[in-house]
């Protein structure tokens, strides 16, 4: 009896052993598998954050990037609207061959001159291409390209006027648009010549105020004023072009440098290839 007793013990004993080695071969593989988890975990956020790093460092360098360019609403031929509702023009054309050559997306953003470059000053666009002269006053603020076309100054009066010169404009109003080289060259000579100036917003504006008779003559850019004469507009230019400025790609100063670079190369391009004289060709004939 003695010996079953031991004998049933010993097979008790025996089998809560088994179960207690079961038990911790149980919680060796939890604890392998929750580390396995938590190694593959680890790897995934260091994929993550090397992938993210990676994108930022991407953006940093402009890959990727779309830029945001303002233009101006009507200053033909460089910039305007079509009669199929599209803005085109040399700056428009120059600008979309540029983006091609060099890779780059842009967004074109018709604000008007004066709004372009407020937007500008304010970081709402990345960079302007609206017919902007190169001026010491403006390379305070900006930075351009190299100069893409070469104009001046112009004065355009009624086809019937006798306005022949300055001095007829003595008592006078004269029309320009608001912070461009037209509007600075007027204010120039404006006491000089004794006139007053009446400024606009666009282009469009001062030529219709100038046609109605409201003032007697405009100032613009001697090519501007030449292509809207040559599409039928009522104006003469009396006086020869006066000297003027180069036309640049502007953005804020020490800002969108990659973009600048990127403007001068495909430029140098266009030039290189015939495409520039090609796209001068299209609105300027010689």
């Amino acid at each position: 009896m003695k010996r079953k007793m031991m004998a049933l013990t010993m097979a008790v004993l025996m089998a809560a052993s088994l179960s207690a080695c079961k038990g911790s071969s149980a919680n060796d593989t939890t604890t392998a598998t929750t580390t396995a988890d938590t190694t593959a975990a680890e790897k995934t956020e260091d994929t993550t954050a090397a992938e993210s790093s990676e994108v930022a460092e991407s953006e940093a360098n402009g890959a990727d990037k779309v830029y945001k360019i303002a233009t101006d609403t009507t200053f033909a031929p460089f910039e305007f609207e079509n009669d199929k509702g599209e803005m085109v023009g040399i700056d428009l054309d120059l600008l979309k061959a540029i983006a091609e050559d060099q890779g780059f997306e842009y967004e074109l953003v018709v604000a008007g001159f004066s709004a372009a470059t407020t937007g500008l000053e304010a970081g709402e666009y990345d960079a302007v291409i609206a017919g902007m002269s190169i001026t010491d006053a403006r390379k305070e603020k900006y930075d351009f390209s190299e100069p893409y076309y070469d104009s001046g100054v112009g004065m355009a009066v009624n086809a019937d006027s006798d306005i022949a010169s300055y001095e007829d404009l003595n008592g006078k109003t004269v029309a320009a648009k608001i912070g461009t080289e037209g509007c600075t060259f007027a204010e120039s000579i404006a006491d000089q010549y004794g006139f007053t100036i009446m400024q606009f917003e666009d282009s469009s504006s001062m030529y219709q105020d100038v046609l109605a008779g409201n003032s007697v003559a405009c100032f613009e850019d001697y090519p501007v004023l030449g292509y809207e004469i040559s599409r039928g507009t009522a104006f003469k230019m009396p006086l020869e072009m006066e000297h003027g400025n180069s036309y640049g790609f502007a953005v804020l100063k020490g800002q969108n440098t990659e973009l600048l670079e990127m403007f001068d190369a495909g430029l140098k391009n266009m030039k290189d290839s015939g495409k520039y004289d090609e796209i001068l060709n299209t609105y300027i004939s010689k």
